[in-house]
């Protein structure tokens, strides 16, 4: 069991502080005076991106010295980082824009901090996520933010079919050129839900486009899409089985044959036993032999 401290008490003398320090992400304005007086404080900044952080600490007129930690050479900075602090040295970690250790490799720093008993102190800033659903007018109280989608048809179908059922409100990252497609198989996935499109907040260009999958996808076809974006989806409890295409529910009365056909209306044959299969947690090659007997 590790049990940290208030941060007032957690570090002994001997070892320095990890202070996770939100950034903008976007308007310069999002920087909180503690992050400012942090950032001048500790001996070292660890940044995503050291060109980005540079800007942003030239802005506020801060010295600090700065060094990489990112996903390609966490393994190498990763352990150089402990053992500074470890010698009492204080480092800020902070990622590209809003908080780090979110979707970034600073959540394997934040564990070897923990493990080496180094005291790991918050400071809270902006965060794209949580402000695309405060605005997406869809429901707060539960939600699942799941980051980034997986890029191939077969991992993002897969992916958001284990979503399917999640109550809450669900909350992922997408780039603009893969939205459209993105969008795609989310409808054919889990349906016509309630969407926001919530891009490039806090910025001058924010802007939010909301309504049912068919009609964002209507709205990026006669307005192309730029900027990085949060989707902010309607859970399973605010839509009826009918307008969930994979859910159990509607297939649970279907043998394989009838389940087969449905797809084939859409699909070729090969693809239909492969959504079937997914549907159902079956080998494709039993379906196959199932419905060809």
């Amino acid at each position: 069991m590790n049990i940290q401290k208030s941060f007032s008490d957690a570090a002994s003398e001997e070892r320095g502080s990890l202070y996770l320090v939100a950034t903008p992400i976007g308007n310069l304005e999002d920087m909180t005076f503690r992050a400012i007086r942090t950032l001048k404080e500790v001996q070292l900044i660890a940044a995503e991106d050291t060109r980005q952080t540079r800007k942003l600490l030239t802005h506020f007129d801060i010295g600090t010295r700065i060094v990489s930690y990112h996903e390609h050479n966490k393994r190498a900075s990763g352990p150089e980082l402990i053992r500074l602090l470890l010698e009492g040295q204080s480092i800020a970690l902070v990622s590209d824009a809003g908080l780090p250790a979110i979707s970034d490799p600073g959540a394997d720093l934040v564990k070897d901090a923990i493990e080496n008993n180094i005291a790991v102190i918050p400071v809270p800033g902006a965060n794209a996520a949580l402000s695309a659903l405060i605005i997406s007018g869809l429901p707060t109280e539960r939600f699942l933010f799941a980051g980034f989608p997986p890029r191939e048809k077969k991992s993002i179908t897969k992916w958001l079919l284990e979503m399917q059922g999640q109550r809450g409100t669900l909350l992922f990252y997408e780039s603009p050129h893969r939205i459209i497609k993105t969008l795609a198989v989310l409808q054919e996935c889990l349906g016509d839900r309630q969407i926001a499109c919530v891009r490039e907040l806090t910025k001058r260009h924010e802007e939010a486009v909301r309504g049912n999958v068919t009609e964002c996808m209507e709205w990026f076809a006669e307005h192309p899409p730029l900027g990085e974006f949060c989707i902010v989806v309607e859970g399973a409890d605010g839509i009826g089985a009918s307008d969930q295409p994979h859910n159990e529910i509607w297939w649970s009365e279907l043998d394989l044959a009838a389940h087969v056909a449905h797809y084939e209306e859409q699909h070729d044959r090969k693809e239909a036993i492969k959504r079937v299969a997914l549907d159902r947690g079956l080998p494709k090659r039993d379906v196959y032999n199932e419905v060809n007997r």
